[in-house]
């Protein structure tokens, strides 16, 4: 697979784009990570991006959820434009967003940061809190349990059940395994295969590469900021070439 053919064959397979990022340049302040990225999320489809450290990886899901520094390009979310929006605003577009770090509020209760994932509602929807119970069990166990008591994985849950609380049309999630038990990893991974199973659509960056190709629709590979491949999870596993670069053989 030759970098070129690999990058122009992205075209979603579902049954309409979702996402749609063109020409992407974004960093931090001055500092520019991301060179001319090009990616498509379709509706229900599940897309994982790889690569190596300091790829640009986190960048490109913080910059669709409007956390960095926009340079040029196109963000598209339903056909609407959204760069350049606060987050508050994207995610009334229907987009939520899990990040990888400090992603739970550790002094208030379970049910508390579930709750919070609904602030820009006039109410709760109880309906919705038993939604990500029915999804993560052990929350209804501890609903009045303060986040910060919590296992890596529970917190996990709880992040992920916050950002359902709105019942998004596109979850990000930024390296869901990230700290987590090797026992837990399956785990975790099966929670992201139901969701989408659900009818969310997925974008993840996941640094457990070759069992998130396994399990997604689509792969990216970003090396230094730029798209290097793009291709289906499975042909991604299989290319000689991609898994001994990223893969580790």
């Amino acid at each position: 697979m030759s970098d070129t053919d690999a990058v122009d064959g992205a075209a979603t397979e579902s049954t309409g784009v979702l996402l749609e990022v063109e020409g992407l340049d974004a960093g931090y302040g001055d500092l520019q990570i991301l060179t001319d990225v090009d990616l498509d999320v379709g509706d229900r489809e599940y897309v994982t991006i790889v690569g190596p450290n300091g790829a640009g990886k986190s960048t490109v899901m913080k910059s669709v959820f409007g956390l960095t520094t926009y340079m040029d390009g196109s963000i598209r979310f339903a056909g609407e434009e959204i760069h350049g929006l606060p987050p508050e605003r994207i995610i009334r577009t229907g987009i939520g967003y899990v990040p990888q770090n400090d992603n739970v509020f550790e002094t208030l209760t379970v049910r508390e940061n579930l709750e919070m994932g609904a602030y820009i509602l006039d109410s709760v929807p109880e309906e919705r809190i038993e939604t990500v119970y029915d999804r993560f069990p052990v929350l209804a166990e501890r609903e009045g349990q303060k986040a910060g008591t919590l296992s890596g994985g529970q917190r996990q849950m709880v992040a992920m059940g916050r950002a359902l609380m709105l019942d998004p049309d596109l979850l990000l999630l930024d390296e869901p395994s990230a700290g987590l038990a090797p026992d837990l990893v399956d785990e975790m991974f099966d929670r992201v295969d139901r969701i989408n199973d659900g009818g969310t659509a997925i974008l993840m960056v996941e640094q457990n590469a070759k069992e998130a190709l396994r399990r997604c629709d689509r792969g990216y590979v970003l090396v230094d900021g730029k798209n290097r491949y793009v291709d289906t999870g499975d042909a991604l596993l299989a290319d000689e070439q991609v898994r001994q670069d990223f893969l580790g053989g």
